[in-house]
């Protein structure tokens, strides 16, 4: 398929380098010139401009915006709103609020344009293990963009359908899956989001205890001098916890068991925020997740290793950077 990629980042860089590997035309834009050059140089077009982006896709054309959610997403969406024209496909890759998908939907179905929100997780690692896609918008705008959702999602693999999904129609397996209406997708991956927040804190607090078995306070004959790297990679092996996450930890601590390259100030998306207002609206218990998102803001007043441990995570899958110590 022909598509057009507007915000070249580690995200929106590898989804067209997958796509070429895959052999797919794609058309490429982003603010940043010198990011459009290596994708150049791989087979893609690049463009000067959104409407020059939109000149050269045939018709009808499918655009997909990987851009952080906010300003400069609702600036480009509304450029593009008057761009594109009755039968083209636009797709938000990033982690935009789900309330703006439904909105702009809406905003573009009077003009014929389809829009479909797709939350998208692999980070850094896309390009090589494939993308989660969570897709939300039209059945029929859905299908017509399989082929790039196929290609873009890691398949099946060597992972099984779970046990008792034998005759399921889905294609969750692959690893990509249309959830129902606009702003279904990203809300499915606000939820995963958000989820991760609790998984990561579990993780980071759980290092953090092993870490301070071995301080001066501890009786000295329950004082365990523990290799922390050697447990996350012992975990990793036929152990209840074992996932990608802790993969990532035992990445992490391998390279430096004190993490001292991470301050321990740990940024937030804003998806966790999302969450927890989306737990509130719906009136359900989300302890967890809450109090993951409260110990990403403690720690910009009191980091601890903990925090260090969290900080190295969003590196290793995302390629996040602390801010700039003052």
């Amino acid at each position: 398929m022909h598509i057009g990629m507007i915000g070249l980042g580690k995200m929106g860089g590898n989804l067209v380098r997958r796509l070429l590997n895959k052999g797919h035309r794609c058309v490429v834009y982003d603010a940043n010139v010198v990011s459009i050059q290596p994708l150049v140089g791989l087979g893609a077009l690049g463009a000067q401009g959104l409407a020059d982006l939109v000149r050269q896709l045939p018709k009808p054309r499918a655009v997909w915006m990987m851009l952080p959610a906010g300003q400069i997403t609702e600036d480009t969406f509304q450029s593009l709103k008057v761009l594109l024209q009755a039968g083209d496909i636009l797709i938000d890759g990033g982690n935009a609020n789900h309330k703006d998908d439904v909105r702009r939907a809406q905003e573009l179905m009077p003009l014929g344009i389809h829009y479909l929100d797709v939350g998208t997780s692999g980070g850094v690692w896309g390009l090589e293990r494939g993308y989660c896609l969570m897709i939300g918008g039209e059945l029929a705008a859905v299908q017509t963009m399989t082929p790039v959702f196929r290609d873009l999602a890691p398949g099946q693999g060597q992972i099984a359908p779970s046990p008792g999904r034998e005759g399921f129609e889905s294609t969750a397996h692959l690893g990509y899956l249309h959830t129902g209406p606009a702003g279904s997708g990203h809300f499915v991956k606000m939820i995963h989001n958000g989820i991760e927040y609790g998984m990561m804190q579990a993780f980071a607090e759980g290092f953090d205890i092993l870490k301070g078995a071995g301080q001066s306070t501890i009786p000295a004959e329950r004082r365990y001098d523990l290799n922390l790297a050697d447990i996350a990679e012992l975990w990793r092996r036929g152990s209840v916890v074992s996932s990608w996450l802790l993969d990532l930890t035992a990445i992490a601590l391998a390279k430096d068991p004190r993490l001292a390259e991470f301050s321990g100030h740990v940024q937030d998306s804003g998806e966790g925020r999302w969450t927890v207002e989306a737990a509130i609206e719906e009136a359900i218990p989300a302890h967890v997740l809450t109090a993951a998102l409260n110990a990403r803001f403690r720690s910009r007043q009191s980091p601890s290793f903990a925090d260090q441990t969290l900080s190295a995570l969003r590196h290793q899958f995302g390629g996040h950077q602390e801010p700039k110590k003052g």
